[in-house]
């Protein structure tokens, strides 16, 4: 919202200076974004009129004018191609100072020049300049151009928040510098038109709840080509509004001063009644600035019999807008409620004072007035006869009241401030209220649809206050450490282990397309969302992969071969109970095992890679059984146990999601409970042993299917206290291994705390392990 601080300060004019006003604004939440001066300083420069424009005597493009000044005549030379006798212009006077200019008295080619003709340009108020600035015949000879042209004037710019819609206006704002400032308030005088004519439009409302207040009034025997006034041209201009033609700068003075959007029409264009309805599907229309839209079914929009005229609340029709030629205007002020015109401008790539208005919300208490308010300055400025006002409303909002408890207020806001006091801000703000055993029964005029709920009330308190009066103390209580158990690890130390391992975080959308959903986890019932940001962001994530999946393509687009990438976020599933949300870790690799490089062959990931990575989050052991997952390598897959509890999966990516993804590498996956990994034991004292180990190496012959994993589980369970490892290192299938069998080799161990292991005691273990293999594997000793 940009204003001119004159044009704010007509109306209320508090002991402030410009900058003391900036910051009252911004400190009440009105935040001044930018504060500028309307003219560059600069002195001595009044308005002068031309005697006399002879031509140089020694220079084709120069002229000697004989310039009035006030009680004296002077001498100037000027070179501007409009200068002629009977112009009035701004002169610098000399010893004036202008931006970039000192004025002195100077010879031009022979000539005495006792000053100089000015431009906008020169005078800084304008980036281009085509000769001296040319000012109305009746300007005063004589006066400060400063003063004559509002000079001494200040634009401010509000950054406003989406609740603060009323103060899109300059009354919107003066009522609340009246309410911080106390200074008294002096609003345009309305008064319903005097009545001259009798010609008037019928209206339909038929779309009611969309529409629920139309006002409007012919007014006859217009002078379309008026001149805009001087004075209405500079606050619109200030207000970052140009001139247009003194019917539409008409409306757009009102909108800016009161805030309410109003809209003309030529009444002559105009066929049958107007009716307030939806666009029906496919209905065009050529807006003001020439682009023709094709209208939907939720389109709300003015029309008379032959189609729609203007698109409701955001910007009118061109067939039936004001020409020169126009004689007579309907002139139109409506309440569109926000929920109907929230995106539609958007939608059509349209932005306007009046949408963003309209979506934000106008007070439909005020648009009668606005009505006469533009119907007064158009009798006064354009002249003609006014109809009465063709009125039709239907259920207006309701502004509802709204309880305020003085207990909860001040433990809100942890300062002192009486009763009394809070009464009085809430009167300054133009609110009604009851006060009864400390609880304020506040009624919100109609221009304050922001108050909804206590803490709207509790907000108006607090910034009429002043925050900058609110202390800064430090609170007093008594701090703890907060419980830390030994057994729980933090998410950050999931995060440290993981970019130790070379790993980069990401962080994607809980959002996901359902087809990932269907694909890569055989959802087929996922999650949806009622109301998704996009089409494609439409249902709740069941696991990770598909963002990282989606990350991992981005980044191959862009020429990075190798990735290694984790995310730490939640899923989303169906419970028994409602919706759960499991904390999940997710990690992909692609690519070589280390970057390129000299000092080592490429090696490309593989699966133990990325089995490897998940073992160094445990300290207990994991276990993984070949099952099958919509989303891996059906030969590649595993499920992760701790325990008898399936806490994940790893595996290799499905060469059918490979080849969708256009991957020429493996890409290996895993997806973890985070829970199970951040759960773990507390280190318990265990003797280490003085006395060397024994180490033993078995070579076991058994049947292809076999689990080495299985075989070490089996040992584990025979609880051999002297066992220290056992573990594979070694897989052969090929010459001198029986078909369909294959050869594991095994590492085993064995160690004893209080003395050193003599063969008998080694043979006894050995024995009892190959016992176990062979009766549970059918294994045999290679």
């Amino acid at each position: 919202m940009q204003f001119s601080e004159q044009w704010l300060r007509s109306m209320v004019n508090p002991a402030m200076d410009t900058e003391q006003l900036g910051h009252a604004l911004t400190m009440a939440g009105l935040e001044v974004e930018e504060l500028t001066a309307v003219a560059p300083a600069f002195s001595r420069v009044v308005v002068a009129e031309i005697l006399e424009a002879a031509k140089h005597p020694d220079a084709d493009r120069l002229q000697v004018c004989k310039v009035k000044v006030g009680d004296e005549v002077l001498q100037i030379v000027c070179g501007a191609p409009n200068a002629r006798a009977g112009l009035k212009a701004p002169c610098a006077l000399v010893g004036a100072e202008l931006p970039g200019i000192q004025i002195k008295q100077a010879k031009v080619r022979g000539v005495e020049s006792f000053g100089m003709m000015c431009s906008a340009k020169e005078l800084g108020i304008a980036t281009e300049a085509n000769g001296i600035l040319e000012l109305p015949a009746d300007a005063p000879v004589g006066q400060d151009i400063r003063e004559y042209l509002d000079l001494n004037d200040h634009t401010y710019t509000l950054k406003l928040t989406p609740n603060r819609a009323d103060c899109l206006s300059i009354v919107g704002i003066a009522r609340d510098v009246v309410a911080m400032t106390g200074a008294p308030m002096t609003a345009p005088a309305i008064q319903p038109a005097a009545i001259s004519g009798a010609l008037s439009k019928g209206v339909t409302l038929q779309a009611k709840a969309a529409c629920p207040a139309y006002y409007g009034r012919v007014i006859e025997g217009v002078n379309a080509q008026a001149q805009t006034p001087d004075w209405m041209i500079r606050r619109l201009e200030r207000s970052g509004i140009r001139s247009i033609s003194a019917l539409v700068d008409i409306t757009n003075y009102v909108l800016l001063e009161q805030g309410q959007p109003l809209h003309a029409f030529d009444l002559n264009l105009l066929q049958g009644e107007v009716q307030v309805r939806f666009a029906q599907a496919g209905e065009k229309l050529l807006l003001l600035n020439d682009t023709e839209v094709t209208l939907k079914a939720d389109d709300l929009v003015i029309a008379d019999q032959n189609g729609p005229v203007a698109l409701a609340g955001i910007m009118g029709g061109k067939p039936s807008s004001v020409t020169d030629a126009t004689q007579a205007i309907f002139l139109e002020g409506a309440f569109f409620t926000p929920d109907v015109m929230a995106g539609k401008a958007r939608r059509l790539g349209l932005s306007t004072d009046s949408s963003y208005r309209f979506e934000r919300g106008v007070d439909f208490g005020n648009t009668l007035n606005a009505l006469e308010r533009a119907t007064a300055l158009v009798l006064q400025i354009c002249g003609g006869q006014a109809a009465p006002v063709t009125a039709v409303t239907a259920d207006l909002p309701v502004r509802k009241q709204v309880s305020l408890r003085y207990a909860y207020l001040l433990s809100v806001l942890g300062i002192e401030i009486s009763q009394a006091r809070v009464g009085q801000l809430l009167t300054q703000l133009g609110f009604v209220y009851t006060e009864t055993n400390g609880v304020f029964e506040v009624n919100a005029p109609s221009f304050r649809f922001d108050i909804a709920r206590e803490e709207d009330l509790i907000e108006e308190v607090a910034r009429l206050h002043g925050y900058e009066h609110i202390p800064a103390l430090t609170p007093v209580a008594s701090q703890g450490m907060l419980v830390s158990p030994e057994a729980q690890r933090s998410k950050h130390w999931l995060r440290d282990v993981m970019v130790d391992q070379g790993y980069q975080e990401v962080v994607t959308y809980s959002f996901v397309d359902a087809s990932w959903e269907r694909d890569l986890y055989g959802n087929q019932a996922p999650i949806a969302l009622k109301n998704p940001i996009a089409s494609n962001l439409s249902v709740m994530r069941s696991g990770l992969w598909g963002g990282l999946l989606d990350a991992l393509d981005y980044n191959l687009k862009r020429q990075q071969t190798r990735a290694m990438l984790f995310e730490l976020g939640g899923r989303f599933e169906k419970g028994a109970q409602g919706f759960v949300e499991t904390l999940t870790l997710s990690g992909l690799i692609y690519g070589s095992v280390q970057p390129e490089q000299w000092a080592a062959e490429a090696r490309a990931f593989d699966f133990y890679d990325a089995k490897a990575h998940v073992e160094a989050l445990f300290a207990q052991p994991l276990r993984y059984v070949v099952e099958q997952h919509p989303a891996l390598h059906p030969g590649q897959s595993a499920r992760i146990y701790l325990g008898n509890q399936a806490i994940g999966w790893l595996g290799k990516l499905h060469p059918q999601w490979q080849q969708q993804y256009g991957l020429t590498n493996a890409c290996y996956l895993f997806e973890l409970d985070a829970a199970a990994a951040l759960a773990t034991q507390v280190p318990v004292y265990s003797e280490v042993s003085k006395f060397l180990p024994v180490r033993r190496d078995l070579a076991m012959i058994v049947d292809q299917n076999v689990s080495a994993q299985a075989m070490i589980e089996a040992i584990i369970s025979e609880q051999i206290p002297q066992v220290q490892t056992l573990k594979l290192f070694d897989v052969y299938q090929g010459k001198g291994v029986p078909e369909n069998k294959k050869s594991l080799a095994f590492l085993v161990l064995m160690q004893d705390t209080c003395k050193t292991m003599v063969d008998e005691e080694v043979d006894t273990i050995m024995a009892r392990i190959l016992n176990n293999w062979s009766s549970n594997f059918a294994a045999s000793l290679r």
